[in-house]
């Protein structure tokens, strides 16, 4: 299983560290969206790259080229699919993978299109195989064939579509099949913000708030976001809230750090369940490795729970290893718990202990 996928979404979304939007997510978030590249914070590459296509393609009165976006979630994807229909000055449909289970869905889907029109498929690598086979056609040739009966009497009648723009995103590109991939005329891949492209994130959208931010503040805010922008405007949601019911309203690096301890996000961005996956893994297990099953029921969670929404995060910070063994905690995660490692394991025959000492 992939951390990106949805499977495990109910407990992705219960987190406030969590990159899965839930509804007050998605309310907040079209509010703050920025309305074009210019507004645009972080991805300086995807923002070149994509800025000179729609130049061009405005230069030549033609539609846009189908753009793919890949990356994890609550990096930016829809909002970018919604500056290049603003930048292209059409209008935009927005659907995803998993509504479309059937070709006849795709169908009226595309024959509804208007011309220019700008069409947004999340998680297209859920979309059906037969829809996704529909799509081929439709993406080249601007055609689709519509079935019409069953059996030996079906007749397939060809369907001109007018030119559209396809934006395609996704979190787990690998599942994309070739011909589709190949399809797309333009691809990107969103990467994790740094602090400091965060930090200009809480600004901004403490400024559309309405929330009076010093820089120490968003700074802490920002070091606390994973590098990914949905994470850093719900931290300052939450932090606005203790701003207001614990100080004057105004939030300073003391506001941000004491409000985010009372929702247990720590100064790394772990959470509950990110810590109790390293604690089980380091008092009661020495480091490991262990087997993850073993792991999650120390934790008291889900198997899915814990490889899919907390051990991603974990490794990427350099605080957990994925081994063959099983799951093994690295000198950094003995640091940041403030646990001392086991002595030296190195036995007669000089061979290393797990940390290599």
């Amino acid at each position: 299983m992939n951390w990106d996928d949805t499977t495990d979404t109910d407990a992705a979304a219960e987190r406030l560290v969590g990159s899965v939007a839930d509804r007050e997510d998605q309310a907040v978030e079209a509010a703050l969206r920025p309305k074009d590249l210019g507004e645009f914070i972080g991805q300086e590459k995807v923002r070149e790259q994509l800025d000179l296509v729609l130049r061009a393609a405005r230069a030549r009165g033609a539609t846009a080229d189908h753009v793919l976006l890949s990356g994890a979630p609550g990096l930016g994807k829809t909002t970018l699919s919604m500056i290049i229909a603003a930048e292209m000055g059409a209008p935009i449909r927005i659907t995803s993978g998993p509504a479309i289970q059937h070709a006849g869905d795709l169908a009226a889907i595309l024959s509804s299109l208007q011309e220019g029109e700008v069409l947004f498929l999340d998680e297209i690598h859920r979309m059906s195989r037969p829809a996704e086979e529909m799509l081929y056609m439709a993406m080249e040739d601007f055609r689709v064939d519509v079935i019409v009966g069953k059996g030996p009497g079906a007749t397939a009648i060809p369907l001109e579509l007018p030119p559209f723009t396809l934006v395609g995103a996704t979190t787990r590109a690998g599942l994309l099949p070739p011909p589709l991939r190949d399809r797309f005329g333009f691809t990107a891949h969103m990467e994790f913000y740094e602090p400091a492209e965060l930090e200009r994130v809480v600004h901004r959208s403490a400024n559309l708030l309405d929330v009076e931010i010093d820089t120490a503040g968003a700074a802490e805010i920002a070091g606390r976001s994973r590098g990914t922008p949905r994470i850093a405007n719900r931290l300052l949601r939450r932090v606005r809230d203790y701003a207001q019911v614990k100080a004057d309203g105004r939030i300073t690096q003391d506001i941000a750090a004491a409000a985010l301890a009372v929702y247990e996000v720590d100064a790394r961005g772990l959470d509950r369940l990110d810590r109790a996956v390293l604690e089980a893994l380091l008092k009661l297990f020495g480091g490991g490795p262990v087997g993850l099953s073993t792991l999650a029921v120390a934790v008291g969670e889900e198997r899915e729970t814990v490889e899919e929404v907390a051990e991603p995060f974990l490794v990427r910070e350099g605080l957990l290893a994925r081994t063959p063994r099983g799951r093994v905690a690295t000198p950094a995660a003995w640091a940041h718990l403030g646990l001392t490692p086991p002595g030296s394991r190195t036995g007669g025959n000089g061979q290393q202990d797990l940390f290599g000492t």
